[in-house]
């Protein structure tokens, strides 16, 4: 796997954090689960509900 990959995922896994704050939920626990599920973690977090 090359570097871009790796940025790619990151910047995805940030960007989650931003989404799950704006909804009310935990930044750091949905950034550390985006990092192990990455478009699957960000679909869940867009189909849910703000809390």
């Amino acid at each position: 796997m090359n570097k871009e990959f790796y940025v790619g995922w990151g910047t995805l896994a940030l960007i989650n954090a931003g989404l799950a704050q704006g909804k009310n939920r935990s930044g750091l626990n949905w950034f550390l689960l985006s990092l192990l599920l990455g478009p699957i973690a960000t679909f869940c977090l867009v189909t849910s509900d703000k809390k």
